[in-house]
C-alpha cells in the first residue's frame, strides 16, 4: 500500500483567526489598532496574512484579547512555514522529470525510499535521501563522484541509480562504529581476510566488515541497482577512515573476494583524494595495479606459475581442491582466476564455487 497523507494546497493566516476573535469581542479593527496603538493599515494587512504578527504584536495582542502570545506566535509561525511549503511543492512539481534518473521502484524493494505514488512526494522522498535540498544541489553533490565513474568506464545514463548506490553505502558507513586507519594494521587484518576466503563468504561476512573496522575501513554491501553496472568503489570518507563498497555483481565468491582485495589495494597503495570504481573494464593504469595486487595477494606469483605449469590439457576438481588447500584459499578463487586467464571455460568447475544467496537487510 503507497503511503499518502492530505497536504492541503493552500494556508490560512492567522489574521483569520485574529478578526474572529477580535468579533467575538465586539470589537472593530479600528477600535483593535487603537487599543494597540497601532496603525489601521497594519492592522489589516495582518488579517490578511500581508504583514506578519512579530513577537512585539503578539505582546500586544495578548493584552488586548486575552490569548496569550503564544498563540499567535506559533500560529504565525505555522503560516509562514505552510506558505513555504506550498512555495517548495510548486518548484518541486517543476522537477519531476528529474525522477527518470532513478529505479525508484527498486530503491523502494531495497528499502532506500518509502513507496509513494505521487510524483511530487517521490521527488520529496528522494531528496530526503541524497540529504540535499534541490535537484541542483544534488548534481553538485554526486558530480564528481558519478564523474569518476563516467572516466572510468565512459557511462551515459547511469548517474542516477549510480548515485543512489554511491549514497545507500554512505548512510550505511554512518552507522559504523570504526577505529583510525592504520595502513601496517589494514595489511595485516587482510592476511587474516584471506584466509577466511576459504568459508563460505555469509559465514564470515560479519567478522570481515568487524576486523576492516578496527583499523580504519569501512566496508558496506549494497545490491546493485538496474543502471549501476559496478563491482565496487573506494573513496576516503576522512582522514582515517576508508569505504569499500561492494554491489555483490555476480553472486559468486570468486567475484566478491578478488572486488574485495581489489579495492583494499587501492586503500593501501593510492592516494586518498581518489576515487576508484570496478568494473569489468577500465582504461585507469592504477586499476591494472590495483587488479595485479589482488592477483598476486590472493595467490602469490610464484605459486601460480607453479601451479600452472603443472597443468594437465584436462584439469581435474581435486587439482584445483588441493592448491586451493595449500595456498589456503578458496577454490572458488582459483577457478575464477583460470577462467579469467582463459586456462579453463567459465562453464567449467563452477560448482567449486560459492553461490550467494545474501539476506539483505542483514547483510551488514
Amino acid at each position: 500500500m503507497s503511503k499518502s497523507e492530505f497536504t492541503p494546497d493552500y494556508a490560512v493566516p492567522p489574521g483569520e483567526t485574529l478578526l474572529e476573535t477580535i468579533r467575538a469581542l465586539g470589537l472593530t479593527q479600528k477600535e483593535l489598532a487603537a487599543r494597540m496603538g497601532r496603525p489601521v493599515k497594519t492592522i489589516n494587512e495582518i488579517i490578511k496574512g500581508v504583514a506578519a504578527i512579530t513577537a512585539e504584536t503578539s505582546l500586544q495582542l495578548e493584552k488586548v484579547t486575552g490569548v496569550a502570545a503564544s498563540f499567535w506566535n506559533n500560529a504565525e509561525t505555522s503560516y509562514r512555514e505552510r506558505l513555504a511549503r506550498l512555495k517548495e511543492r510548486r518548484r518541486i512539481e517543476t522537477q519531476t522529470q528529474w525522477l527518470r534518473c532513478f529505479s525508484y521502484r527498486k530503491m523502494v524493494e531495497l528499502e532506500l525510499v518509502p513507496l509513494l505514488s505521487g510524483k511530487h512526494e517521490r521527488v520529496e522522498s528522494l531528496l530526503q535521501f541524497f540529504g540535499v535540498a534541490s535537484e541542483a544541489q544534488w548534481q553538485t553533490a554526486y558530480e564528481r563522484l558519478t564523474g569518476a565513474a563516467r572516466e572510468a568506464a565512459g557511462l551515459k545514463s547511469e548517474i542516477g541509480d549510480l548515485s543512489a548506490w554511491l549514497r545507500a553505502g554512505e548512510l550505511a558507513a554512518r552507522q559504523r562504529d570504526c577505529e583510525r586507519y592504520s595502513a601496517t594494521r589494514f595489511k595485516q587484518t587482510l592476511s587474516k581476510l584471506r584466509l577466511l576466503t576459504q568459508h563460505s563468504p555469509p559465514d564470515v561476512w560479519a567478522e570481515v566488515c568487524r576486523l576492516c573496522a578496527e583499523v580504519g575501513v569501512v566496508v558496506v554491501l549494497v545490491p546493485e541497482l538496474p543502471k549501476t553496472h559496478v563491482y565496487g568503489f573506494t573513496r576516503w570518507l576522512t582522514k582515517d577512515k576508508a569505504l569499500l563498497q561492494l554491489s555483490l555483481r555476480y553472486k559468486t565468491d570468486d567475484v566478491l573476494w578478488f572486488t574485495f582485495f581489489h579495492e583494499a589495494a587501492h586503500i593501501l597503495l593510492h592516494g586518498k583524494k581518489d576515487i576508484f570504481f570496478e568494473f569489468r573494464e577500465s582504461a585507469d593504469p592504477k586499476e591494472a595495479v590495483a587488479n595485479q595486487w589482488a592477483a598476486n595477494f590472493l595467490i602469490p606469483e610464484r605459486s601460480w606459475a607453479g601451479f600452472v605449469e603443472a597443468l594437465p590439457a584436462r584439469i581435474s576438481k581435486n587439482a584445483v581442491r588441493d592448491f586451493a588447500a595449500a595456498e589456503g584459499i578458496a577454490p572458488g578463487i582459483v577457478v575464477g582466476r583460470l577462467q579469467k586467464e582463459k586456462r579453463l571455460s567459465y562453464s567449467f568447475l563452477n560448482d567449486l564455487k560459492h553461490r550467494l544467496v545474501i539476506d539483505w537487510s542483514s547483510a551488514d
